[in-house]
């Protein structure tokens, strides 16, 4: 009996032995030491805010448009007799150039017939008048003679047939000289809708038009744009003046730039877009110098414009990448850390932003992303020395 007792009680002293050897041992550990590390600071990109006399400039876009654009029309009925070779898609004429002739065979005729009654008109006129004069001799003791007898409704009516056969002359000369097809103004055949041999009658659409002297491109401007080029709605420039305007686009595989002005601004804002809408104007855009590289700027060619806007002086200029949603800046402080401030936007665009307040002149502006920004958070600039925003300096104003 008591064997079997030693029996039952010898694993339960191996397991609390076990036990306590466990317990010794870990009472006995070396405790290792816990090192507190400060948080890592986040590297960021920055840029330091300068003060800046800069031209605003507005970015915006739009379609190259003729300024004279007409259908041709014939105004007389004929055949077609003779066909121009610029009378093709494309084709160049010069102001007052045929481009195509009806033939005329009827209108010469017509005015031969003109001519012919004129002439006869002139002569019933002075016989007219010789027919009074010698009516007024005979009368010359009659009291009170009538009108009708010294021959006075006579001389009016060969006064008006001969300003009618004049009139009927001049219509069978414009007659004639429409027979001539032509536009007054220099430009280019857009599309053709007639040829030789065809029967044309009035009103018939022989071609559209367009004039090269002059385009005009139409650009729609924001409020904020507005603001940044200092005219009013409504605005019309001098003769020969108005805010200069660089256009840009990519025609053939290369990047070409052409100059104009901005001529006037819509007296209306469009009540869908809210927006104004400039008139910008470039002069011979086809006229190109010889051996250049030079495109024209082609009518219906999209491009980018930049309008030379008012001066601001005396701003702070931050890069734009530096400008945060709901008019916000992050800064980088002398501690390393996060300071977020709230600014005055004066003009922004993709490449600087101008301030009118909420930071000064030589505070690090941080340009790249921060996700999750807190206030105090710790910061390190990867620039060696912050650089400073670039600007326009005054001999690079444009007048």
């Amino acid at each position: 009996m008591l064997s079997r007792v030693k029996r039952a009680l010898i694993p339960l002293l191996v397991l609390l032995l076990g036990i306590g050897v466990v317990v010794v041992l870990n009472a006995t550990k070396p405790k290792p030491d816990i090192a507190i590390e400060a948080p890592r600071p986040i590297r960021v990109h920055t840029q330091i805010a300068a003060v800046a006399t800069n031209q605003l400039t507005v970015e915006t876009n739009g379609d190259v448009r003729a300024t004279l654009r007409s259908d041709m029309v014939a105004q007389v009925a004929g055949r077609i007799i003779e066909v121009s070779d610029e009378f093709v898609e494309g084709g160049r004429f010069l102001a007052g150039e045929t481009l195509l002739k009806i033939e005329d065979t009827d209108y010469q005729a017509a005015l031969n017939e003109a001519e012919a009654r004129v002439a006869a008109a002139k002569v019933d006129l002075e016989t007219a008048y010789a027919d009074a004069d010698v009516a007024r001799k005979q009368l010359v003791g009659v009291n009170q003679p009538s009108p009708l007898a010294l021959k006075k409704p006579q001389v009016t009516r060969a006064k008006l047939a001969l300003e009618a056969a004049q009139s009927g002359l001049s219509l069978a000369k414009t007659n004639l000289d429409r027979t001539n097809i032509a536009l007054p103004y220099t430009g280019r055949l857009r599309e053709t809708s007639a040829d030789l041999g065809e029967y044309v009658g009035p009103g018939k659409v022989l071609a559209s038009a367009f004039g090269t002297d002059r385009v005009e491109i139409r650009l729609p401007l924001t409020d904020n744009q507005l603001g940044a080029l200092g005219v009013p709605i409504g605005y019309r420039a001098p003769d020969g003046g108005g805010l200069a305007v660089d256009l840009t686009a990519k025609v053939a595989g290369a990047h070409q730039l052409w100059t104009g002005r901005v001529e006037r601004l819509d007296a209306a804002i469009d009540p869908e877009t809210r927006v104004v809408y400039a008139t910008a104007v470039v002069d011979k855009p086809y006229e190109l110098p010889e051996a250049s590289s030079q495109m024209p700027l082609a009518v219906g060619l999209f491009v980018e414009a930049a309008i030379a806007g008012r001066i601001l002086t005396d701003t702070i200029a931050i890069s734009s990448d530096g400008l945060r949603a709901g008019d916000r800046v992050f800064i980088l402080d002398a501690n390393g850390q996060l300071e977020i401030r709230s600014v005055e936007v004066i003009h922004s665009n993709t490449r600087e932003t101008f301030l009118a307040s909420g930071i000064a002149a030589g505070e690090a502006v941080i340009i790249s992303a921060i996700r999750n920004p807190i206030p105090g958070m710790a910061l390190e600039s990867i620039n060696a020395e912050s650089e400073a925003i670039i600007v326009a300096s005054d001999s690079n104003l444009a007048d």
